[in-house]
């Protein structure tokens, strides 16, 4: 029955690429079209096996970048399902700033069925949405993080808390600011409510774009200060130089 009536609304109401107006392929599972879905670049090696950012020669072995040896991050692992660059980066914007919220949750399905080279969902403890301010989810009405976590979490069957990482201090939009802007920009911003929750656990913590890392570094510092073992981080895209758009990524969150 459940076959049929989605059959009979994809007649009635054909879905759409998230991406651009083609219509889907009925009782299809992929949330783009197959001209969009073939110009979305997957994040894989050779990349760095700490913050998870691609080289760009195509053969190599993975190894640990330049920046994560200069300064190590807090968190133990990072991974992205794609580039935040065409249609990828058209599907979070409309997910974001224009309020469609289904979008996301399509956003979460696709992003869970992506592969995640070297992380294993049964290794962590809990799935943690990187919190918007109050002020900012008053403005927009819902955390990207929540919904996308949401999904995830459920697809991985780790435990979801909305509510351990806090955004304690709001801070103005990172756009335009560097590299060592950005991370004093956020530093000290956000906090662990409920440690008990966290000490000692293997705690996954989850973002929509990875642009400089400034912002799930201050999560996975707050995580570890309140007794975290181990922090991994998934974000739904990864802005990679050469095809990297300075738009409203972290923290015009």
């Amino acid at each position: 029955m459940k076959a049929f009536l989605q059959s009979l609304a994809d007649v009635i109401f054909p879905r759409t690429c998230l991406s651009c107006p083609a219509v889907l392929r009925e009782g299809g599972t992929k949330p783009f079209c197959e001209a969009c879905d073939g110009k979305i670049s997957p994040i894989s090696s050779p990349l760095c096996t700490l913050c998870g950012v691609p080289f760009p020669a195509p053969d190599g072995i993975d190894h640990v970048c330049g920046d994560c040896l200069k300064d190590p991050p807090p968190f133990d692992f990072a991974r992205s399902a794609g580039c935040y660059e065409g249609p990828l980066l058209e599907a979070i914007s409309r997910f974001k700033y224009r309020s469609r919220t289904a979008t996301g949750v399509l956003l979460g399905q696709w992003m869970a069925a992506r592969p995640w080279p070297g992380f294993r969902p049964t290794d962590y403890d809990r799935l943690l949405p990187v919190p918007l301010h109050a002020n900012r989810l008053r403005q927009r009405g819902f955390n990207q993080a929540v919904i996308l976590g949401r999904v995830v979490a459920g697809a991985f069957s780790i435990p979801f808390d909305p509510l351990v990482l806090q955004r304690r201090v709001h801070r103005e939009p990172q756009v335009g600011l560097g590299r060592r802007d950005r991370r004093a920009n956020v530093r000290g911003a956000f906090a662990a409510s409920f440690p008990e929750r966290i000490e000692g656990k293997n705690i996954v913590v989850l973002d929509d774009v990875y642009t400089t890392g400034s912002t799930v570094r201050e999560c996975a510092r707050a995580l570890k200060k309140a007794g975290a073992a181990r922090v991994a981080v998934l974000t739904l895209a990864r802005a990679v130089e050469g095809g990297f758009r300075d738009t409203e990524t972290e923290d015009m969150r």
